[in-house]
């Protein structure tokens, strides 16, 4: 053979070591788990970054649901009744909002498409409570008969005043209506006797505007006759038809976080605090302990198992706020609830974790 014809047996050398290389680094994208196809949701939580937003952020901070091939985007929100709405739009995927806002909702738009579900209980007593100073002599449900009452038309303990009023007989209170940051502003000033808000946060906005924590009456819906469940976890119906294993691994990495909250909430606020700056840090923590002994570590919460909800309890808080919230159609329990995807109840069991101070 001439030497024109002789093969390059360098260059083919070189071709095959590149097709080689290729060829492994496309196998090591295929096999690496890092790698791996991650599905995309956008979560916008009921409220600010404030210490309860821990639940959400530590799970992300720790890589709990990037291990489950998630990629979660956490957002403020500015009340649960947006937190639906935009789920419902599409424009979230999930979210964090009241139970009573996703029922209001969905009889209020019976035709809507996308209307989300609750896939996950997280807060088992609602937050709502009356707050009033004690100079005002009311200490008890019935001294708020012919009172005058403030809180945002959006505020679920005012929504749900009608409930809280029939179980403890109270009429003849009049409302005035204000944005959230006027609200404890003008119990403290004097124009009204009394606010509904959620106990954690009204509570420490009053000490922050100067009231002694010895001066302020809370009176929690939960304790006088409201036996209304409280914040869930919330799924678009076209996101849970399209992701229901995306859903399930979010709820897994989601608990895992819960059970982290527990054991170290001055850790868990730090994060809230890495997210947004201006935070306060010792405040922060404060309100998140209040939110985990008045909503999630409670003796419902035990008794049912933490995520679930019981159907007649659910049917019956339906009725509730069929009635008090003069919806368009009468709440279906039954539409606004698919526990399915819901952990493991041993893998739930958050009262195991020793709560830190």
């Amino acid at each position: 053979m001439s030497a024109t014809h002789q093969p390059n047996t360098a260059l083919t050398h070189t071709r095959r070591s590149l097709l080689a290389c290729a060829t492994g680094i496309l196998l090591s994208a295929q096999l690496s788990p890092a790698a791996a196809q991650e599905t995309a949701i956008k979560f916008q939580l009921d409220w600010r970054f404030e210490g309860p937003a821990a639940l959400f952020l530590v799970p992300v901070a720790k890589g709990h649901f990037k291990a489950e091939k998630l990629n979660v985007a956490v957002d403020a929100g500015n009340g649960s009744g947006g937190t639906v709405t935009r789920v419902a739009s599409g424009s979230y995927d999930m979210g964090f909002a009241d139970m009573a806002a996703l029922m209001e909702f969905q009889a209020n738009n019976p035709t809507a498409p996308n209307k989300p579900v609750a896939v996950m209980m997280v807060y088992n007593n609602t937050p709502a409570a009356v707050l009033a100073l004690k100079k005002s002599g009311i200490t008890q449900p019935s001294d708020l008969n012919g009172k005058k009452l403030g809180a945002p038309v959006f505020d679920a303990g005012r929504k749900a005043w009608p409930v809280f009023a029939k179980a403890n007989k109270i009429s003849n209170v009049s409302w005035t209506a204000m944005d959230p940051p006027l609200r404890e502003t003008m119990l403290v000033r004097g124009d009204i006797d009394a606010i509904t808000g959620f106990s954690f946060t009204s509570l420490l906005n009053l000490e922050a505007r100067g009231v002694k924590t010895e001066d302020i009456v809370v009176l929690p819906y939960p304790q006088y006759g409201v036996k209304m469940y409280g914040n869930a976890i919330i799924v678009g119906e076209e996101f849970l038809k399209k992701n229901p294993e995306a859903v399930k691994a979010f709820l897994r990495a989601f608990t895992k976080g819960v059970k982290d909250v527990i054991a170290d909430p001055k850790a868990a606020v730090a994060t809230v605090k890495e997210r947004d700056g201006i935070v306060n840090a010792d405040l922060e923590l404060r309100r998140l302990n209040l939110a985990l002994d008045a909503t999630i570590l409670t003796p419902d919460a035990k008794a049912e198992g933490f995520g679930e909800v019981k159907l007649p309890r659910l049917a019956l808080m339906a009725s509730d706020v069929s009635d008090a919230f003069g919806t368009k159609d009468r709440v279906k329990s039954e539409s606004v609830w698919n526990g399915a995807y819901l952990p493991a109840a041993a893998d739930r069991n958050i009262f195991a974790a020793t709560k830190k101070k």
